[in-house]
């Protein structure tokens, strides 16, 4: 097999279990309403059940930082292959078991503590999936071609999103609301654990990184912990990358997201609208970050930060202000703000340049994934808490995003 064709399989291979973290964050949050009333009591109100669903759900991201150091710590010191290969098998298997585990009715107390269960096992293993991809993915490409492999992988993870929205669409095109209370729901669930195990089968043919190889030869993998490297010599690094994953989070959760509720909660805007709009925006978005990232192979990634940064602002102000006086465009608006997320693309190539190889998979791990804990829970949040003073709430704060991520990206470390 020729080198490129090698570098694309690996490319395309790395993609297809990423897009998964983003599917599973959108079927259950989809299908929360009928998930809560399968295992949970029926004699509970709809609103506490609901609630309960979602703290499970939630549970499983306060998994990610602790599995994600884990599997990062052994990425760094046995291998990037190994983890990268076992985190799509611990994500695969758990998203299996939830569509064929028994309910309350079945189980009783036990239903919703093994669904606990699996969630925290995927969310240990979605800990290690990005950054182990991003890792890989690098240290494979060819001198030049990084940040378009890596712009690759993050378009299959926000491709993923549109895997998940779309497949939820077709069951309730094809389903009644019965048939998928039923026994509809659970099909999303099986489809992508089966996905998933077809992607560890494949990715076992993948071959271990060259930049791996090259440190276990001259031995220069890390001999202590990882973590208290990054801790001691890198701190600059962490803080800035967690400052850029914040604005990662809220392009994704405030502008594609949250986008339908808050359009038919502010605006009355139609359901179908704000969801076709929404797939759109996945769309573009997908497209922008593999676009931002091949811009980074040629660009000075300062001069992309800024560029992006105020795309985002706009993009953002866009969406929020000017689409609601115009809602027969708010899909045109919609795709404009995702082609305006870029920036999304330009943070893992950020957080790769600011880490050495030593530590590379731990220092990703460590500011995404805490990172991600922190602002994940707390957009939705925030967001729910201003938009009652303004209803340009949601572009100002991630207006207030960009400006730091952009910041961030500009004096952040960069070792090539």
């Amino acid at each position: 097999m020729s080198g490129g064709a090698s570098q694309m399989r690996t490319f395309a291979l790395a993609s297809l279990g990423g897009a998964l973290e983003f599917y599973d964050f959108v079927i259950f949050a989809f299908l929360a309403k009928v998930i809560a009333a399968h295992f949970f009591p029926a004699s509970q109100a709809e609103w506490l059940r609901q609630t309960e669903t979602f703290g499970l759900f939630g549970a499983g991201y306060l998994a990610r930082p602790l599995g994600g150091l884990i599997m990062a710590h052994f990425g760094d010191i046995s291998g990037r292959k190994k983890v990268f290969t076992f985190s799509v098998l611990l994500m695969a298997l758990p998203t299996l078991a939830i569509g064929l585990l028994p309910g309350y009715d079945v189980l009783g107390v036990g239903a919703p503590l093994l669904l606990l269960v699996l969630r925290m096992a995927q969310g240990a293993a979605i800990g290690g999936e990005a950054p182990g991809g991003w890792v890989f993915v690098s240290e494979h490409a060819r001198p030049g071609r990084a940040g378009l492999g890596i712009g690759l992988l993050t378009g299959g993870l926000t491709g993923g999103i549109f895997l998940g929205s779309a497949l939820i669409l077709a069951l309730h095109g094809v389903m009644s609301d019965a048939q998928i209370a039923a026994w509809g729901w659970r099909i999303p669930f099986v489809v992508g654990g089966i996905f998933g195990v077809g992607s560890m089968i494949l990715r076992r043919w993948l071959d271990e990184t060259p930049v791996f190889r090259e440190m276990h030869a001259r031995a220069e993998t890390a001999e202590t912990l990882p973590v208290a490297i990054l801790l001691r010599q890198h701190r600059r690094a962490i803080l800035c990358s967690m400052a850029t994953t914040w604005t990662l989070t809220a392009a994704i959760v405030v502008l594609v997201l949250m986008m339908p509720p808050l359009m038919q909660t502010l605006h009355h805007a139609p359901a179908q609208t704000t969801m076709t709009a929404s797939l759109v925006a996945t769309i573009t978005l997908t497209l922008s970050v593999i676009i931002a990232g091949a811009l980074s192979d040629v660009l000075p990634l300062r001069l992309l930060a800024v560029i992006y940064g105020a795309l985002l602002v706009l993009g953002a102000f866009g969406l929020y202000a000017i689409a609601p006086s115009h809602l027969s465009s708010l899909v045109a608006w919609a795709a404009l703000s995702g082609i305006c997320s870029g920036f999304v693309g330009l943070v893992p190539v950020g957080m790769l340049r600011a880490f050495p190889a030593a530590v590379r998979f731990s220092g990703l791990s460590l500011s995404y994934n805490v990172s991600y804990a922190i602002f994940g829970g707390l957009t939705p949040a925030a967001i729910s808490a201003l938009t009652p003073q303004t209803p340009l709430a949601p572009a100002a704060y991630v207006a207030l995003t960009a400006a730091f991520g952009a910041c961030a990206l500009w004096f952040s470390p960069d070792r090539g």
